[in-house]
């Protein structure tokens, strides 16, 4: 019986390692992250702070979930408070 115990171990040890990936979610731009509003401020302190949204989507569902959008990011909104500020997709030059 221990044998075929070490043989196992043996076996399962030369199959090579695990091999994973890595999931990066740097924007490439630590500035412009920093300049967008953060989870929990309400939709009064965005507003004051960033001015008015070019674009105000209707809540949606239950709870209910805002979309305001910015030139440089759209804002997620649960009730009145930050979910979300995600930048805008930028469109490479050319």
């Amino acid at each position: 019986m221990p044998i075929l115990r070490i043989l196992l171990l043996l076996a399962l040890g030369a199959a090579g390692p695990a091999l994973a990936e890595t999931l990066s979610t740097d924007t490439g731009n630590p500035a412009a992250a920093a300049d967008r509003p953060h989870r929990g401020s309400t939709m009064t302190q965005v507003e004051s702070q960033y001015g008015a949204p070019t674009n105000r989507h209707a809540a949606v569902g239950t709870p209910p979930i805002t979309r305001w959008d910015y030139p440089q990011f759209s804002v997620y909104f649960e009730n009145d408070r930050v979910l979300h500020a995600v930048l805008a997709k930028s469109v490479p030059a050319g």
